[in-house]
């Protein structure tokens, strides 16, 4: 792996370890020490992933214009005065104020990621996009650990630590990205094949995976949001809740062998992606039920095999579909939709079990995960249609 993508790769770890700290107990904070219900907890949420979906769209965008560099300058320069602000003031309007300001500039940063990544190390191919998303969830990982410890002792210590790795996160931004490439000068799949399929296609390809990739996270954020408030209601200590994403980290840290394994035996990343959901739908079955931390343990380390065939795939089928000089729009669509998942799914999920219970949830998030193997199953038939025309011509 080059220097460059160790340097993204190290970079990430430490913007998500400090995301980390807080964006877990964000509901359980609007909740039990603001007083707020869930449903507002939801909208509160939304607000930030919200701001986060046009921050994703704004930052792919800056980086096809003005490159990386700057791109992520300005989106950590955006979240950390965000963050001074709200280590200052966190009653409940400074802190949806401040969250919201935050989903916006970290939001600029997550799509110049993944498209540097991709510029730096064409040949990488999926490998580039896996090392940002196994970074990803090492920040989870150790984030999580420490923030519900330091959770116990005071939310104000929370606030403070994230804001402290964003500054940490920004030295390594200013003296590592300087030099990355602001795009890349070849494709990596045959989807992009030398002009067989127009551009747009290509756009209406991604946009109906991304349907099913929303779905998928509007399931995922669940465990953020709601689950997380119903294992306080069984009597679920917070750390012991943190420690189901440390082990969620961890696994995809440590697991990478084992499933790199696996995808060499599948066929394509549209299977992957599929067998994922699948997984996902077992584990949510497995929440469902579960009364005892031991069964959300387990259905936790079910979730996370899931999530890694499926969240690596997507950034990677973006790359190889996007144009030359417009990879930071299609991974901004990407980031935007994973953030539009996290934004509709805790409203939804509050309102729903305000409204009709926890099982009424559960049976939901399993019905648009069938939906979202439909739509990826179908994302790339228009494409192959017309390369067979291309071709025939």
């Amino acid at each position: 792996m080059p220097r460059v993508v160790w340097l993204l790769v190290i970079g990430m770890a430490v913007n998500v370890t400090g995301s980390s700290f807080l964006w877990p107990l964000n509901t359980i904070y609007i909740h039990d020490h603001l007083g707020k219900s869930l449903s507002v907890a939801g909208i509160v949420l939304m607000l930030n992933a919200g701001a986060s979906v046009v921050g994703n769209l704004i930052g792919g965008t800056l980086f096809d214009k003005i490159g990386g560099f700057k791109s992520v300058l300005l989106g950590i320069g955006i979240t950390v005065s965000a963050l001074m602000g709200l280590s200052l003031w966190n009653d409940f309007l400074p802190y949806v104020i401040f969250l919201t300001i935050v989903g916006f500039g970290s939001g600029i940063v997550f799509p110049s990621m993944y498209a540097m990544a991709g510029s730096a190390w064409k040949e990488g191919g999926r490998k580039a996009f896996n090392a940002i998303y196994v970074a990803q969830n090492l920040g989870v990982a150790i984030g999580s650990a420490l923030g519900g410890i330091v959770a116990s002792f005071s939310f104000d210590l929370i606030f403070a630590a994230n804001t402290l790795m964003y500054i940490i996160f920004l030295c390594i931004a200013v003296f590592g990205y300087r030099g990355i490439s602001a795009s890349a000068s070849s494709q990596t799949s045959v989807i992009a094949e030398s002009g067989a399929v127009k551009s747009h296609t290509k756009l209406y390809a991604l946009l109906t995976l991304c349907i099913g990739y929303l779905l998928c996270w509007v399931g995922y954020v669940q465990w953020q949001s709601t689950i997380s408030a119903y294992t306080q209601e069984l009597n679920i200590s917070l750390s012991h809740y943190s420690l189901l994403w440390t082990v969620n980290g961890a696994l995809i840290v440590l697991g990478q062998p084992i499933v790199n394994q696996l995808v060499k035996r599948i066929s394509s990343l549209k299977l992957q992606i599929n067998i994922g959901i699948v997984i996902f739908i077992v584990s949510f079955g497995v929440a469902a039920g579960a009364q005892e931390f031991s069964a959300f343990m387990a259905a936790m380390v079910i979730l996370t095999i899931g999530e890694m065939l499926i969240w690596p795939a997507v950034p990677t089928i973006a790359n190889s579909l996007a144009p030359k000089g417009r990879e930071g729009f299609y991974q901004g669509i990407v980031n935007s939709t994973a953030t539009g998942g996290r934004m509709i799914g805790p409203l939804l999920g509050g309102l729903l079990v305000d409204f009709y219970g926890i099982s009424m949830l559960f049976m939901l998030l399993i019905v648009l995960l069938v939906v979202s193997i439909f739509t990826t199953l179908i994302y790339d038939r228009k494409l192959k249609e017309n390369k067979q025309l291309a071709h025939a011509s």
